[in-house]
């Protein structure tokens, strides 16, 4: 048995290296959906359906758990899955099959409450609003989940997403460190303008943007406390396979890396944050 990690293209593979360094025992599958990314400017139901098949390859593949490591798919779909489809394929399976996503863990580390939690709504005047910025792809932005979410906790945090909708295509491309800073700093500026200020943190809300969080924290003010999705996701789940036994992460240590695009060898900027070589085999 292991765990199934999940994302449109590499940028998964920040949280599967936060998820591996907390559970360095348990045995990991993680699949790229390259063939059709990025999910951001794609409509609502094909992400569904693509997120829906990415997790019959994992759960085909043994998985018992699969980590959506990808905002658009888990705001997007997650809800959807949950809710129509994996009941009656974990019926079908015989298993206690889930679909955990990324966005609550980091919700929970953006206002410092559980999900559960909701702010009482008395009409006080707020005397000061923490202000958050999320980068993320299009369809992120699009959903405002983050807005709606932290919205019901905090009525403190006023939250402005800044849709980023080249850097994805950028960073699976392989493009030099230039461009890509020309581009963060581009849109940084735009949500700068949008404010009126820069924002007091940032979400990095595209698990691909933890690849270049350096270049971001240059863009943004020095010292401007950044929320890392990798390290939420990782403690998230944690604590969930303490509440369930009955899932299986394994224990041999197994790292399998697939791709529904071209197999092999990824580009250097992914093998640079990875810390070494990095092979993909055909999903």
């Amino acid at each position: 048995m292991s765990i199934g990690v999940f994302d449109s293209g590499v940028g998964g593979l920040t949280v599967h290296r936060a998820l591996v360094e907390r559970l360095p025992a348990a045995d990991f599958i993680y699949l790229a959906d390259q063939a059709n990314a990025p999910y951001g400017g794609r409509p609502g139901e094909e992400i569904v359906d693509l997120t829906r098949a990415g997790c019959e390859r994992l759960f085909d593949a043994g998985a018992d758990l699969v980590v959506l490591a990808c905002n658009t798919a888990s705001a997007i779909a997650l809800r959807r899955l949950q809710q129509t489809w994996l009941p009656d394929y974990r019926k079908a399976k015989g298993k206690p099959l889930n679909v955990l996503g990324i966005i609550v863990p980091t919700i929970e580390a953006a206002t410092g409450l559980p999900w559960e939690h909701e702010a009482e709504r008395r009409g006080e005047k707020v005397e000061k609003l923490d202000i958050l910025g999320v980068f993320s792809t299009q369809g992120t932005t699009n959903s405002r989940v983050y807005e709606i979410e932290i919205d019901k906790r905090r009525q403190d945090v006023a939250v402005f997403s800044e849709a980023c909708p080249n850097l994805v295509p950028l960073i699976e491309g392989d493009a030099g460190v230039v461009e890509l800073a020309k581009e963060i700093e581009e849109r940084v500026a735009a949500l700068t303008r949008r404010i009126g200020r820069a924002p007091d943190r940032a979400i990095l809300g595209c698990t691909h943007y933890e690849i270049v969080a350096d270049l971001f924290r240059a863009a943004l003010p020095a010292g401007t406390p950044l929320i890392h999705q990798p390290v939420a996701t990782a403690d998230a789940l944690e604590r969930y396979l303490a509440r369930h036994p009955e899932l299986n992460p394994g224990t041999s240590g197994v790292r399998r890396f697939l791709t529904t695009g071209k197999p092999g060898p990824q580009n250097a900027l992914v093998e640079s944050f990875w810390g070494g070589p990095l092979s993909f085999e055909a999903a």
